[in-house]
């Protein structure tokens, strides 16, 4: 299973053993014996680094004191005595603590700690490819074992043209389309009215009727 520290194998395959497993005890969730696991690193890279300078029986404090008065105050000395110094620390409370410690993110933050003592001891101590100094910790590596595929300039211009996009989109607004009615005004057509016909005919009968009665009276 590819880790966070495959780099380490070519540099010290015994001190990647060790933070291999480190990795793998955060990843079934033993957070607390991943902290101890990350103290056992740094006191290890300790070792490593002073060589034949450091008393067999020396402790982690002494081995980390000795590193310090040989230090040239270099910023990057400094870092990296930090870091150590933090992972004894957690590692020193995780052992000795009375209580489960189920703290993910400080086991995280001890991982990302021993993360960067690899990288200064590998380059630094090491003499290996200073490429190894543009690596970053990846969490989702951490987390499922495999590495991300896209780089996190890549994903960075993914979203950046997501929000762009949204941003350009303009949704055009619906109009309402205004009803138009055209009233045609019906115009009479120039019929004769059928009443007026009437009156005509019922007239003419009645004058009809009346000669006819004048005349009959009349002879």
């Amino acid at each position: 299973m590819t880790t966070n520290f495959d780099f380490l194998q070519k540099v010290d395959k015994n001190l990647y053993e060790i933070i291999a497993e480190a990795e793998k005890l955060y990843r079934d969730e033993y957070f607390e014996q991943c902290m101890t696991q990350t103290r056992r690193f740094g006191e290890n890279v300790c070792k490593k680094v002073l060589g034949a300078e450091r008393a067999p029986d020396a402790t982690f404090d002494e081995m980390l004191a000795t590193l310090k008065d040989k230090t040239t105050g270099e910023e990057q000395e400094k870092e990296f005595l930090d870091d150590l110094y933090f992972l004894k620390k957690i590692g020193n409370t995780s052992t000795h603590a009375s209580v489960v410690n189920k703290d993910g993110i400080k086991a995280l933050e001890c991982l990302q700690r021993a993360f960067e003592v690899a990288i200064n001891y590998s380059v630094y101590a090491r003499g290996a490819s200073q490429n190894i100094l543009k690596k970053r910790y990846d969490t989702t590596l951490l987390v499922t074992g495999q590495k991300e595929k896209k780089t996190l300039a890549e994903k960075y211009a993914e979203e950046k043209r997501k929000v762009t996009r949204a941003e350009n989109k303009i949704t055009p607004s619906k109009k309402k389309k205004s009803q138009v009615y055209s009233m045609r005004t019906s115009t009479p057509k120039n019929k004769f009215p059928f009443f007026w016909f009437f009156v005509g005919i019922s007239s003419a009968i009645s004058l009809g009727m009346i000669l006819t009665l004048f005349l009959i009276v009349k002879f």
